[in-house]
């Protein structure tokens, strides 16, 4: 099977569209916030991976392709920002305060954390960039001198978690403002939040995807401090 995606340019592409379709599904169909449509089209990949004994750089030699669309992917997060844009100046400071603060909760939990389980340089500094997009997060962790691919890995998980539990934790705390709700997804989960912040309306999709661009811009000046320290 490895052989066959070897010769083959798009098997790995198709693997990876049919598992998310089948996770859009699944979503659908049993509307549960949990079945996060990327969650279940990784566990079907990772099942494919290990039933059929592919190797991992095979798989990635052809699904490599779906990678080049990231970087546009996050581009288009600007409509909603054009189509909001007299509500982002009218809480321009709010914007600023909450994506500062929740940047440095995500640096102080990973500075916590690595001295608690005493975790190496190279660890570290891996984790660091969890938060913030997968296209400035690699750069931050290589950098710094982490592992990219867990930095990848470390990305996707936070942002799903977010996803999946978002709706739960603003419901928990009370939290029913359209901004904040907006600004704390974005900070917190990145483009995988934003997709639910969206969904809640489009002043939180704009507020979300702005708080991306903030926030990743305040992790590579904060990283870059918060490296030194172990």
């Amino acid at each position: 099977m490895s052989e066959i995606i070897r010769t083959s340019g798009f098997f790995g592409v198709v693997i990876s569209l049919a598992a998310y379709f089948i996770g859009m599904y699944v979503k659908k169909r049993l509307g549960k916030g949990f079945l996060n449509p990327l969650l279940i089209a990784a566990v079907l990949v990772i099942a494919v991976l290990l039933i059929f004994r592919i190797d991992y750089s095979a798989y990635m030699a052809s699904a490599g392709y779906l990678s080049w669309l990231l970087t546009p992917a996050t581009v288009c997060l600007a409509v909603p920002l054009y189509s909001q844009l007299q509500a982002l100046k009218k809480n321009i400071r709010a914007i600023l305060i909450a994506s500062a603060a929740g940047v440095l909760t995500s640096l102080l939990s990973i500075l916590l954390l690595a001295l608690l389980f005493g975790l190496g340089h190279a660890d570290y500094v891996t984790l660091l960039p969890k938060s913030v997009t997968t296209a400035i997060g690699l750069g931050i962790s290589e950098e710094l001198g982490g592992y990219p691919s867990i930095t990848a890995a470390v990305i996707i998980l936070t942002g799903i978690m977010g996803n999946v539990s978002g709706e739960l934790v603003c419901r928990l705390f009370r939290i029913t403002h359209p901004v904040a709700k907006g600004l704390a997804m974005g900070t917190a989960s990145h483009a995988i939040g934003t997709a639910k912040a969206l969904e809640w309306g489009e002043l939180e999709g704009a507020m979300s995807s702005l708080a991306i661009v903030i926030s990743g811009l305040l992790t590579v000046v904060g990283a870059s401090l918060f490296a030194m320290m172990i």
